[in-house]
């Protein structure tokens, strides 16, 4: 006899266990269909270890440059093995944390791999469960939501073999550091990627096709990025198309071609990385059984992430939009509640904070000016570099600045965009004066201690008026 939920979830990433736990706490009777370990991508293959390489690529940094604190460190060396078994620990740690967290809520946790099928009983959905030692069940459930997540990109003719050519699944078990890493792709995952290699001492070239790297972000975070990675000894190809059917592995490295404009470059590294973006996983999952709509394989929503099919909810990087591990646990307890009878606020995204954990780290909320003014909005900006704040002189790390785009009839904050020290951090100050809708002098006013990194924010907001006053 099959077992029957109120709520069947397939996938335990941020977006799954999340809204697993939150259906719990609602009384609902839940289960996680989940073919690998729980926390999905981001924990396993994305965000927390990716960050536990850049901490230590930060460590290693920042040991180098001792002697300026007065710090002397002789014989300093880089354990890479130590590095990986570090990254494992933290990874285990939080996925027993979460494994914790199901037991707690009475969770059901059932390892497979999650199939919609036509079932007998039209008031139920019947998931096939294919299990890792092969075996098959049915489970039924009220409601499902679709938790599937992404998968790296690649481009056509490019084949990925893992060892030379390689997505970031492969880059974060290298067990050894290469000499040198060709990057395919300066969006956030490839500049992360650029700036630890780099840290680590690794030779870095970055290959990007349109004008320039961080694209989604402000033009002067990118202008400034660009300037601190070029200082950095990172190559950057902007404006560059891979030639993916020059790539060859000679030897033990990769050779391939790339074109700018008219002009053919060779290249040769001993590893690429192609960080091209991520793809929806919304195949093989039985939505043919359903009447669950998709538009180029990402699962159409509306604001509560509800399917055509009323009774199917998505959530995460299968829907699209911001692929973002806090964005889809937010839109797990949307749909949650939604499916609950509950009355949820659906998710504002231009409140929603983004990171890049470059060095020196990137975060936004909102519009940029060129977004704003696309709009045909009329809008003041304020910027305030960091090198005018004593904190970011105390920590030696004075590159960067705060700007902020702001309404001019209004005054009411459109956007703040952010590159510096520690602003992932700082970041979600601007998404709650976001979503308080609050103007440049609410956020002058409001008094930052002294002496701390979030002073520039405020000098920002006096700079709107030219009110800054250490700028």
């Amino acid at each position: 006899m099959s077992q029957n939920y109120d709520l069947v979830l397939i996938g335990g990433g941020p977006g799954g266990y999340v809204a697993a736990i939150r259906a719990a706490q609602l009384g609902l009777n839940v289960a996680v269909i989940e073919k690998d370990r729980l926390g999905g991508t981001c924990l396993q293959r994305g965000c927390i270890p990716s960050k536990s390489l850049l901490r230590s690529a930060e460590i290693y940094r920042n040991s180098k440059d001792g002697e300026e604190f007065g710090v002397v460190i002789n014989n300093l060396t880089l354990d890479f093995s130590k590095v990986q078994a570090r990254k494992r620990k933290v990874v285990d740690q939080l996925t027993k944390g979460i494994e914790g967290l199901f037991k707690q809520n009475k969770v059901t946790l059932i390892e497979g791999y999650g199939r919609i099928v036509q079932g007998e009983d039209s008031s139920l959905k019947a998931v096939e469960v294919e299990k890792p030692d092969g075996s098959k069940e049915v489970i039924h459930a009220k409601k499902l939501i679709i938790a599937t997540g992404s998968r790296p990109k690649s481009l056509p003719n490019l084949h990925i073999d893992g060892k030379f050519v390689m997505t970031s699944d492969e880059a974060l078990v290298m067990e050894n550091l290469p000499q040198s890493m060709i990057i395919v792709g300066g969006g956030v995952i490839g500049m992360e990627w650029a700036s630890l290699l780099n840290d680590f001492g690794v030779e870095v070239t970055v290959v990007e096709f349109l004008p320039r790297i961080l694209p989604l972000e402000d033009e002067e975070i990118s202008k400034d990025m660009t300037r601190i990675m070029k200082k950095r000894k990172v190559k950057l190809h902007t404006d560059t198309k891979l030639l993916p059917d020059t790539v060859k592995v000679v030897g033990d490295h990769v050779e391939l071609e790339a074109q700018k404009g008219e002009k053919v470059i060779q290249l040769l590294a001993e590893k690429v990385l192609v960080s091209v973006g991520r793809g929806a996983v919304s195949d093989n999952l039985g939505l043919e059984n359903t009447s669950v709509e998709l538009d180029r394989g990402i699962i159409k929503v509306n604001q509560y992430c509800q399917t055509a099919d009323p009774d199917i909810y998505a959530i995460g990087d299968v829907i699209g939009g911001l692929q973002l591990a806090h964005v889809a646990s937010h839109e797990g307890i949307v749909a949650v509640e939604h499916l609950a009878g509950k009355n949820p606020q659906p998710l504002d995204y231009l409140t929603v904070g983004k990171c890049t954990f470059t060095h020196p780290e990137v975060a936004s909320v909102g519009l940029t000016e060129q977004e704003a003014m696309e709009k045909g909005l009329d809008v003041k900006t304020g910027k305030f570099q960091f090198r005018g704040i004593g904190k970011a002189l105390v920590h030696g790390e004075v590159d960067g600045f705060v700007k902020l785009v702001v309404d001019k009839k209004t005054d009411k904050l459109l956007g703040a965009h952010m590159i510096g020290p520690h602003v992932t951090d700082m970041i979600t100050e601007m998404g709650l004066a976001q979503v308080l809708e609050a103007t440049s002098m609410n956020i002058a006013h409001t008094i930052h201690p002294h002496p701390t990194l979030s002073e520039a924010i405020m000098e920002a907001a006096l700079a709107v008026d030219g009110k800054a006053i250490h700028g």
